[in-house]
C-alpha cells in the first residue's frame, strides 16, 4: 500500500504527548487527551473485529459535546468512511442519507436507538464502548479509501453526498492547520456552538492537533457561553448567524482577550462586522467552504478584513480574500470561458482537498483527475486578486424582462430593520415572470419606510414590490436562510394578487 494514512499512529501521539490535558469540554464535562485516544481505539477496534473494511460507510450521529471528537476519530482510526449525520436531522432525512451512502451502522447516543432501528439502521450506542488500555496501533488506511461522506445543504434540491477520501480530508487537516492566523497551544482554548458534523470538526481538529483545548457547545445559550466569553477563549468559530445571536444576547458588551473569531458559511455584512469589532476588536476572519472543497477555499486575515469593511464598496459583493495555498480559482462565462478581473459569473475552483466525487438518486460518479468543479456560485475576481461573492446561480430572479440577484438588494439592505436578517426573494408571477419581494425576520417598528428609504437608490426594477415580516427566517444546519422555505412561509399565510401592480394579501381561511 502506497501512502497509507497513519491516523491512529497521529492520535497515539496525541495521546503520549499530552496526556491529562483537557482535550474537550463541553460546559458540563471534559475529556482528556488519553482518554479521547482510548475511546476512539476502541470504538476503531469494534468496528474492524465486526468486519467494517477500509472506505465501508459508517454513521455518526451525535450532538455536540465531549463524545463528538472521540466517535468522529474512532470511525476515521478504523479506516472507515464516517458519514456525518446532523443529531438534529429528521427521520425523512436520515432514511434519504442512509440510502444515498449505503449505511446500516450508526454511531449514536442509546436515547436515539429505537428511532434507529424503526428505519431499519443498526445504531451501535456510544455510551457502551468502553475506553481499552493502551494497545499497538492500527494498521494505516489507503489514502484512496473512501473517509468522509458529507451532504449538501439541499438549498437547491435534496441533499447529495460529497464524498473525501482519507487522503483528501488528511490534506485538508494540514492545510487548515497551514492557514491559521497562530499557532495554538496550551491554554488556548476554542469555543464551538455550530454542529460539529459542519465546520466545528476541521477547526476542533487543527486545535485538538496542536494540544490545545476545544470547547463545544450545542447552540447558543446564554447561560453556557458566557462564562466562556468572559474567561476570554483565544478564539471563536461563528458564522454570521452565531455571531449575530451572540452580540443580540450580550448588548454593549465588550469581551477581552479573543484573537480570531473565525466566520464564513455565508456572508459578512458591514454592519454586523461593524458591531462585532465593538465587542471583541477587529478580529473577525473570513473564509470559504464548501462541502466540495474542504474550508479555507479562500481566506482574509483580520486586518484585510477590517481593510474591506473601512473602504467603498465596489459592488463586486462580499470579500472572501485569496486563494489558500494549491486553490486555483477561475470566474467563467456562461460558455465556460475564463473572464477578467472585475468582470462577473460563476465561481469555479480546484484544490488538492477537492471531494472524490458526488452520489445522488442515480449513484456515484467520481471526480475526474483535475476536474474543476462549478460552485454555482456568483462572484467575480477584483484587480487585486481577491475573490468576491454575490449570491448563487439559482438565486438569480427574472422580473419584467430583467435578471436581477437578491444578493444585490440584501447589501443595500444592510443594517435595516434594527439589523435582523432581510430575505429578498422571486414569487412566481404571470405577468412579471418573478415579483420581487422582501421578508424581514422580526424586524422593528417602523421598519417599512426604512427598508424603502435604503432601496430607492436601486434601478426601479430591482425594488421589491412588497414587503413582509416573520418571526423567524427559516435556515438549514449550517445556518444558511433556505429561500424555497422563506417563500412556502409566506405564501402560507398570504397570495399574491398578479398584474401591473402587485400586492400580497392575507390568505383568506377555508370555511
Amino acid at each position: 500500500m502506497r501512502d497509507g494514512i497513519a491516523w491512529s499512529n497521529d492520535l497515539l501521539t496525541l495521546s503520549s504527548r499530552f496526556a491529562d490535558r483537557v482535550a474537550v469540554t463541553d460546559g458540563a464535562a471534559t475529556m482528556d487527551f488519553a482518554t479521547l485516544s482510548a475511546r476512539a481505539h476502541a470504538l476503531a477496534r469494534r468496528l474492524q473485529a465486526a468486519g467494517v473494511a477500509p472506505g465501508a460507510p459508517v454513521a455518526t450521529l451525535v450532538p455536540n459535546g465531549v463524545d463528538a471528537p472521540w466517535v468522529s476519530a474512532g470511525v476515521t482510526v478504523s479506516g472507515a468512511c464516517e458519514v456525518v449525520v446532523n443529531a438534529h436531522s429528521t427521520d425523512a432525512e436520515i432514511g434519504w442519507f442512509a440510502e444515498l451512502a449505503g449505511f446500516r451502522r450508526v454511531m449514536a447516543p442509546a436515547a436515539q436507538g429505537a428511532r434507529l432501528a424503526a428505519l431499519g439502521l443498526e445504531p451501535w450506542a456510544i455510551e457502551e464502548i468502553a475506553p481499552e488500555p493502551p494497545a499497538a496501533r492500527l494498521p494505516a488506511v489507503p489514502a484512496e479509501a473512501w473517509g468522509r461522506i458529507l451532504f449538501t445543504s439541499g438549498t437547491t434540491g435534496r441533499p447529495k453526498g460529497i464524498v473525501h477520501t482519507h487522503g483528501g480530508r488528511w490534506t485538508a487537516h494540514l492545510l487548515q492547520r497551514a492557514v491559521l492566523p497562530f499557532a495554538p497551544g496550551r491554554g488556548d482554548r476554542v469555543l464551538l456552538m455550530t454542529p460539529f458534523v459542519h465546520g466545528a470538526s476541521l477547526i476542533s481538529a487543527a486545535w485538538l492537533e496542536q494540544g490545545a483545548e476545544v470547547v463545544l457547545q450545542d447552540g447558543v445559550k446564554a447561560e453556557a457561553v458566557l462564562p466562556v466569553l468572559e474567561a476570554g477563549p483565544s478564539a471563536i468559530f461563528a458564522p454570521p448567524t452565531v455571531l449575530a445571536k451572540i452580540l443580540s444576547l450580550f448588548p454593549g458588551r465588550r469581551f477581552e482577550g479573543v484573537r480570531c473569531i473565525f466566520t464564513g458559511t455565508s456572508t459578512l455584512s458591514r454592519e454586523l462586522w461593524r458591531r462585532a469589532a465593538e465587542a471583541f476588536g477587529p478580529v473577525v476572519r473570513i473564509t470559504y467552504g464548501m462541502s466540495e472543497c474542504f474550508n479555507p477555499i479562500t481566506v482574509l486575515e483580520p486586518p484585510e478584513v477590517a481593510e474591506v469593511m473601512a473602504a467603498p464598496d465596489p459592488g463586486l459583493g462580499a470579500c472572501l480574500g485569496w486563494p489558500a495555498p494549491g486553490v486555483e480559482i477561475d470566474i467563467r462565462g456562461e460558455d465556460g470561458a475564463v473572464l477578467p478581473p472585475g468582470e462577473a459569473g460563476e465561481i469555479w475552483l480546484r484544490g488538492r482537498h477537492m471531494n472524490g466525487g458526488t452520489i445522488t438518486a442515480a449513484g456515484f460518479a467520481a471526480r475526474p483527475a483535475g476536474a474543476w468543479h462549478r460552485t454555482g456560485d456568483l462572484g467575480a475576481i477584483d484587480a487585486r486578486g481577491r475573490l468576491h461573492l454575490s449570491g448563487r446561480a439559482a438565486d438569480v430572479m427574472k422580473t419584467g424582462g430583467y435578471r436581477v440577484h437578491p444578493g444585490e438588494i440584501e447589501s443595500a439592505l444592510d443594517g435595516a430593520a434594527g439589523g435582523r436578517a432581510i430575505c429578498v426573494l422571486g414569487m412566481p408571477s404571470d405577468y412579471w415572470g418573478e415579483v420581487i419581494v422582501g421578508v424581514a425576520e422580526s424586524p422593528a417598528p417602523g421598519w417599512e419606510a426604512d427598508v424603502e428609504a435604503r432601496v430607492a437608490a436601486l434601478a426601479r426594477y430591482k425594488r421589491p414590490r412588497a414587503w413582509v415580516a416573520l418571526p423567524e427566517l427559516p435556515r438549514n444546519a449550517q445556518g444558511k436562510v433556505v429561500r424555497a422555505r422563506v417563500r412556502e412561509a409566506v405564501l402560507a399565510t398570504r397570495v399574491l394578487e398578479d398584474g401591473p401592480h402587485p400586492r400580497l394579501v392575507a390568505r383568506v381561511p377555508q370555511a
